[in-house]
């Protein structure tokens, strides 16, 4: 049986947890379309639908909460390639990351956005992050990669450059979507269209290793 007590920490959690998920997304959109330094958290708290002070209770400052956006996105964009070590079939690997980072530029075009803003000025925040976490990762997965090159499965090449380009590739549909959608005749993408593009990035992709999809 709940006891009150416990009751009353979940219903906090809950909040926090709700408050957070709601910082976080404007926040997202906020960056992306302000930049660090045009952003201000007072709009950030509007957008969310909160009291500015909660977000420095939850955050502490801008560049906390910056930092945080940016982080999170790229650790989903890391676990799409989760699929390096669930199958061992180099064809399903690379084609479910590609699909993976195809759905995200389309999920979360403001994520991407606000990546490639910060990668253009010279990653001023994320120079530590990139170190610890996004290059070690980075050589993880071409170790998978490697294998499987040594294992005839896949032609040789280098993987680094190989993964740069599932990167832009999959990144440009987000980064460039005024672009893309100016080509399509003034339109964003459709649904269908978008499925296009997938399947055609996929098969390209495989191509490009060697791997007749």
């Amino acid at each position: 049986m709940n006891r009150p007590a416990d009751n009353e920490a979940a219903h906090k959690a809950s909040i926090r947890r709700e408050n957070v998920a709601k910082i976080l997304a404007a926040a997202e959109s906020v960056f992306a379309e302000k930049g660090f330094k045009g952003a201000s958290v007072g709009l950030i708290a509007e957008r969310a639908n909160v009291p500015k002070p909660n977000v420095y209770y939850y955050f502490g400052n801008k560049e906390e909460l910056y930092r945080r956006v940016i982080e999170d996105v790229c650790s989903i964009w890391l676990h799409a390639a989760d699929t390096f070590d669930v199958t061992d079939d180099p064809a399903k690997a690379i084609g479910r990351y590609v699909a993976a980072k195809m759905d995200l530029a389309r999920e979360r075009p403001n994520g991407s956005k606000l990546w490639a803003i910060e990668m253009a000025s010279g990653a001023p925040f994320l120079q530590e992050y990139l170190s610890s976490t996004v290059k070690p990762w980075l050589i993880s997965r071409e170790a998978v990669l490697q294998k499987w090159i040594g294992e005839g499965r896949l032609k040789p090449m280098n993987t680094r450059y190989f993964l740069y380009m599932i990167w832009a590739t999959t990144q440009n549909y987000a980064d460039f979507e005024a672009q893309i959608n100016v080509m399509n005749d003034g339109q964003p993408l459709s649904d269908e269209q978008f499925e296009e593009a997938k399947v055609s990035v996929i098969d390209m992709v495989l191509k490009s290793a060697g791997i007749a999809p």
